[in-house]
């Protein structure tokens, strides 16, 4: 009974620090994925005495946390979000994974004097970024960078970890099966299968999730445990079946995210905890799992493979994959960088121990001083590379304050509410709600008034309205309260706002933009840039114009440009359009 007892008051304790001490990681900019691995090695057997050595449980509570993450990863992965980047993104989720894979098994072939197969292995394990790690510094982070680099970075993060698993796994079965030939049909057979039924798997188990949702009446708190309980059965008969879980529930929570489902703000809610405690658990236990009086022996040599990955195996795998988009080098750059490695990589680096190869305590040691050495370079310095290679979204909208209120059936419609702040765009009078948006009651000093009677809003009003999901944007910028533009607003400070419905050439001579064509009179300047950018804008997108850049500085319900900028600084490396 006491055993039970402690185990209780010890994991909700190291919880319950870890949650505490992201206020301080928070203030001072630290990794917040690394503290709560520090947590774990202090209370582990070389911290606090906790000994924890059983590589079968730490694999399973790890995969079971990285299926949770990866569902909430896709969930919230827009189709627009897919549109901007899924090219790219799914090209380094593949084949940047087993590049990636080639140049660092080759280091490690040198560094630590390892088979083939066991220097490949170690490249396999340390092969994918974190979808964790990406997804909390992007998401939860406040690292605010342009949509399009921003959306290659999610969906790749999300989608990699299937192939750094299935090549993870070919090597080790090779390795114990002490058999290297054939490693190229073991690869596609396997690749097909694999990649094949947890696609196909991902998209059936998806659209089956809504049906059940929209078929059965439950009381409200049970919607989000039945998503995520039939989420999670679409991972583990995926992967009885011998396709890739981890890709399935990924693309099972895309197919859910983005079609209309009951109970889906309450859903979202309810599964932004659960990745919480997900990432908590997952990087405690594998903090627990390791002993650092091990590393000793391999230190400096993993030190080093670390490095190799950040400054030559990663960008060489992403300038590879990347060459035939003809991207800026500022997003090859930060993508580049970006490449976190985080819990997925200590917990492939279990799957040797589990799976009986001998030795096979060099790959968690090594894989765990990487991921460290990955959080402390990388993690410390992406908002400082982001804004030298001014890839952060400068912005004049400040705090908003939304809720969102659930609505019965389909409807395609949100009923938002919104408190008014002061010097907000709305009561300044210098924008007007969308036409698609009806606002439905107005709440003042405690007294519900209809909008035709109360409007304009004042400060502190609650305005109650229905809206469609892609206006939703617009009026979080109508809602917020405007900012004082500070020094990471410098770029932002340099660029002359343009109309979008000005003549093409009349902006032309005026500013001097010899190589603009201007042979059509009638062409406006947001139908060249739409014409330049041959896909959806977003903030950020960038078309040359001689020494100059036209920016898109806002867009209207996810299509119409509303507001360039003319902008004299151009990012470092400059070359070709984002």
């Amino acid at each position: 009974m006491e055993w039970m007892l402690s185990t209780i008051l010890i994991g909700a304790g190291l919880i319950a620090l870890s949650i505490l001490t992201s206020v301080v990681a928070f203030r001072f900019g630290a990794p917040l994925l690394l503290v709560f691995l520090s947590i774990g090695l202090i209370a582990g057997e070389d911290g606090l005495g906790l000994v924890f050595n059983d590589a079968e449980i730490a694999y399973f509570l790890g995969s079971l946390a990285l299926a949770v993450i990866l569902f909430d990863s896709g969930f919230g992965t827009r189709t627009q979000t897919l549109k901007r980047a899924a090219a790219p993104a799914f090209v380094l989720a593949t084949i940047g994974v087993l590049l990636t894979t080639l140049f660092v098994g080759v280091a490690a072939r040198f560094l630590f004097d390892l088979p083939w197969l066991y220097a490949l292995l170690m490249g396999a394990v340390i092969s994918s970024t974190d979808a964790a790690a990406v997804f909390f510094l992007l998401r939860a982070g406040g690292v605010k960078i342009y949509k399009r680099v921003r959306s290659m970075l999610e969906v790749e993060s999300g989608s990699n970890d299937p192939m750094a698993i299935f090549l993870t796994v070919l090597f080790i079965e090779m390795i114990v099966a002490d058999k290297s030939g054939g490693l190229v049909m073991a690869f596609l057979t396997g690749f097909g299968l694999q990649m094949g039924l947890g696609l196909a798997g991902g998209v059936v188990g998806g659209y089956l999730i809504v049906e059940i949702v929209k078929r059965v009446k439950l009381e409200d708190a049970l919607y989000p445990i039945l998503v995520m309980a039939c989420a999670l059965c679409v991972f583990a008969l995926t992967a009885y079946l011998g396709g890739s879980g981890f890709l399935a529930i990924y693309v099972a929570g895309i197919v859910a995210g983005n079609r209309p489902m009951k109970a889906a703000s309450a859903l979202r809610r309810y599964q932004q905890g659960m990745t919480w405690l997900a990432q908590i658990v997952m990087f405690l236990v594998l903090g627990l799992f390791v002993t650092p009086s091990d590393f000793g022996a391999v230190l400096f040599p993993a030190l080093l493979l670390g490095l190799f990955l950040i400054v030559v195996g990663r960008p060489l795998a992403v300038l590879l994959c990347l060459l035939p988009f003809r991207l800026d080098r500022a997003t090859l750059t930060f993508n580049s960088w970006v490449g976190l490695r985080g819990a997925v990589s200590i917990l492939l680096g279990i799957l040797p121990t589990v799976m009986g190869v001998e030795g096979a305590d060099i790959f968690i040691n090594v894989a765990f001083i990487m991921v460290v050495t990955s959080l402390v370079v990388q993690g410390w310095t992406i908002r400082p590379a982001a804004r030298w290679l001014r890839l952060i979204v400068p912005t004049s909208s400040g705090p908003v304050e939304r809720v969102e209120l659930q609505l019965p059936g389909d409807l395609p419609h949100e009923l938002l509410v919104y408190r008014v702040l002061p010097n907000s765009p709305l009561i300044a009078r210098v924008s007007k709600l969308p036409e698609a948006v009806h606002p439905s009651l107005l709440v003042r000093r405690g007294q519900a008034l209809p909008p035709d009677q109360a409007w304009p809003p004042q400060p502190d009003d609650l305005v109650y309205m229905f809206t469609p999901p892609d206006c939703v944007p617009e009026l979080d910028r109508l809602f917020s309260q405007a900012r004082v533009p500070d020094a990471s607003d410098s770029e932002a400070l340099r660029e002359f706002p343009l109309d979008p419905q000005a003549s093409l050439s009349d902006v032309a001579n005026v500013y001097g933009l010899s190589e603009l064509p201007v042979d059509d009179p009638a062409l406006t300047l947001g139908q060249y840039m739409r014409q330049q950018l041959k896909n959806h804008p977003v903030v950020g997108d960038r078309v040359p114009a001689g020494q100059f850049e036209l920016v898109v500085r806002r867009v209207h319900r996810g299509e119409t440009i509303a507001d360039i900028g003319l902008s004299l600084a151009t990012r470092p490396g400059r070359k070709g359009r984002s």
